[in-house]
């Protein structure tokens, strides 16, 4: 162990860390709070982020269902891609149908690939008050259908490896109860 607690197979040994959640439920912020932990302990480590996905790796794709799961295929490709390789890949993504995820889970598994799926569980409320993009202001004036969540499905997971309340708790709370989930399974 170093001084940070992270054992060198933990750090060297990759992962995908999927975040699921609603817009604006705070999957983002707390990958990247847990991304600076980790690197700091020495992990490598990349933030997939849902919306630098869309630009550069899905541009052209809609957000009907049948897009919306090449998207999830694609991230969770990459995602396991890197991991194969020992880095921990943070996957701040939507993902809003089960068996989009369950498809990435399984691939992950195929492999060998240590897969966590994380359920960042903010209630639609919540995340239209935070309108973090402006997504449910613009839904509300009808500028923009098919928001997840509010008239476009999003399936909660049943059966997570973690659920985070991000709403109950700071952003440092929620990184460090996945950091702990990590730890407990060997991956930090």
């Amino acid at each position: 162990m170093n001084g940070t607690g992270a054992s060198d197979a933990g750090r060297t040994r990759g992962a995908t860390v999927w975040l699921t959640g609603l817009p604006s439920a705070g999957k983002t912020t707390i990958a990247r709070a847990l991304a600076g932990r980790l690197a700091r302990e020495g992990h490598r480590v990349e933030v997939l982020d849902g919306d630098e996905i869309r630009e550069f790796l899905s541009a052209g794709l809609g957000f009907g269902r049948e897009d919306r799961h090449t998207n999830v295929q694609r991230v969770g490709f990459v995602a396991g891609l890197l991991a194969s390789h020992g880095v921990k890949a943070l996957v701040p993504v939507i993902a809003p149908y089960a068996d989009s995820r369950e498809a990435v889970r399984k691939r992950h598994q195929t492999t060998g690939t240590a897969y966590v799926e994380v359920h960042v569980a903010t209630p639609v409320e919540v995340c239209s008050r935070r309108d973090v993009k402006g997504l449910y202001a613009k839904q509300a004036a009808g500028a923009l259908s098919g928001l997840t969540g509010v008239d476009d499905p999003y399936e909660i997971p049943a059966d997570p490896d973690l659920r985070i309340n991000a709403h109950e708790q700071t952003v440092e709370e929620s990184a460090t109860a996945l950091h702990v989930l990590l730890r407990e399974r060997g991956l930090a």
